[in-house]
């Protein structure tokens, strides 16, 4: 059995490519989608197709409906979210996607530090499991493919 598993969260930090070597070096049956982590080219997506925008509020509009296609395509397909909340950046598209993974019935696994409990205590509630740290969530991930007998 093979897993897709969507990986949703800020593009700034090497998290995802931490996970996915991982995942590698036990040799789970894992595939990996996710967000466009080139930023620039996410960024850009919009004039790249549709031409340059008169302002950068029309140019964000024009990235964010081929970046929301993308996402909600891929996160659809998927069978399972990882969605990390870092230390640093203001994660408003984590929250998003985190949201639409529960919207579609997907299940979640949350990372977010200890920090930030409070401030996503509802959602971490939604999640079907909330760990703190990319290694938990690959022995969440690990125990799935575990042989019980």
């Amino acid at each position: 059995m093979k897993l897709t598993v969507y990986l949703a969260g800020e593009i700034h930090s090497n998290w995802r490519s931490e996970l996915r070597d991982k995942a590698a070096a036990l040799k789970l049956p894992l595939e990996f989608v996710g967000p466009m982590e080139n930023h620039e080219r996410s960024d850009n997506i919009g004039e790249d197709v549709l031409g340059e925008q008169p302002n950068p509020i029309l140019k964000d509009a024009a990235a964010s409906q081929i970046n929301n296609l993308r996402t909600g395509l891929l996160m659809k397909k998927a069978d399972l979210v990882v969605a990390l909340f870092g230390e640093k950046y203001k994660q408003w598209n984590t929250a998003m996607d985190a949201s639409t993974a529960i919207s579609l019935g997907k299940p979640l696994i949350l990372i977010r530090p200890e920090t930030h409990h409070h401030a996503l205590k509802e959602l971490s509630e939604k999640a079907s499991v909330t760990v703190e740290s990319v290694n938990q969530a690959m022995k969440v991930l690990s125990y799935i493919f575990e042989d019980g007998l």
